[in-house]
């Protein structure tokens, strides 16, 4: 049997390829992660709880597992990027070196390494190819940076053990599962945004200008991303961007979250605070190469997507 192995499967995007490789007939699905996960899917497949840094406990996480989908990893919203700079490159760096080292010791089929859009943080082509990532300078956040060393990592694998891999690249993800923090730019835009919209903060408040742009994807949409290259004999060794493709402003979607919140349009004003010292100015990435390869596209509109995180965040928070 085909068992696949998801590392921080309890995490938000990680929850929906469970939910998402589960309607797959066939397949075995492990999640690993330091967090519980939900009772459905401690009864839906098998977990391993451990600290994956640990080559031993990496090693038990893959052993029988003929693919990988490797999401663990410190993430989160722009603040955070700027407050754990060495914590996101410590902890990402030995998730590489011990799962990557126990995916190639099971020897697996297909290693999914989920990367970030953040490794485009510098791009000057819009909309920005896979192939543009040679062109690229440097990421100047820690967090790029140690998102595309995990990109280096795949292909030094395949290169030196012939292991083969595909490497996604997820636009600006939102959906049910993620929960706003206290801090303002702790988690991501979305479920930030909607929280101060239904705790009823007028003007709404947002980092910069609002003239930034971004591509944001809803995580069911990636999550079938996700699943569809782990399989695609045409996603071996390849990179994808996976990624709705509305390119809209911070202030657009504020206004959409606004609105699906039941908010009158003609109140809506924002309040300007001052950014952080990467604030990426323009995200919008090309997803031609998924659709010629894979036949493959996001399908969930922007509207339809925030009025159901709206729904959820409502029904955990009780607004």
């Amino acid at each position: 049997m085909t068992r696949v192995l998801v590392t921080g499967g309890a995490g938000t995007i990680g929850t929906a390829v469970v939910k998402r490789l589960l309607r797959e007939e066939g397949l075995g699905v492990r999640v690993s992660d330091q967090r519980t996960p939900p009772e459905w899917m401690r009864e839906a497949c098998e977990v391993h709880t451990g600290d994956l840094r640990d080559y031993a406990e990496a090693r038990e996480a893959a052993r029988g597992c003929s693919h990988a989908i490797h999401l663990a990893a410190i993430v989160g919203g722009i603040a955070n990027f700027h407050k754990l700079p060495h914590t996101l490159l410590e902890v990402n760096t030995g998730l590489y070196n011990a799962v990557f080292r126990a995916a190639l010791e099971e020897r697996v089929e297909r290693l999914v390494y989920v990367s970030s859009s953040m490794v485009f943080e510098r791009a000057t082509q819009y909309p920005t190819t896979e192939a543009h990532i040679a062109d690229t300078p440097i990421p100047r956040s820690a967090y790029g940076f140690s998102k595309l060393a995990g990109e280096v990592y795949c292909h030094a694998l395949h290169d030196e053990h012939s292991l083969p891999f595909t490497i996604c690249r997820p636009f600006n993800a939102y959906g049910p599962g993620e929960m706003p923090e206290d801090e303002p730019g702790i988690a991501h835009m979305v479920p930030d945004v909607i929280r101060k919209v239904l705790s009823g903060q007028r003007p709404l408040q947002i980092f910069g200008s609002g003239e930034q742009t971004r591509t944001i994807t809803h995580v069911d949409d990636i999550a079938d991303g996700i699943v569809t290259v782990m399989s695609h004999p045409a996603a071996e060794n390849e990179d994808f961007n996976i990624s709705a493709k509305e390119e809209m402003t911070v202030a657009e979607i504020a206004r959409v979250i606004w609105e699906e919140c039941g908010r009158p349009p003609e109140e809506f004003e924002l309040e300007h605070l001052p950014t952080f010292e990467v604030d990426v100015q323009r995200r919008w990435p090309s997803v031609q190469k998924a659709r010629d390869l894979l036949g493959w596209e996001a399908k969930i509109g922007v509207r339809e997507g925030i009025a159901q995180t709206i729904e959820w965040l409502r029904a955990q928070e009780k607004w």
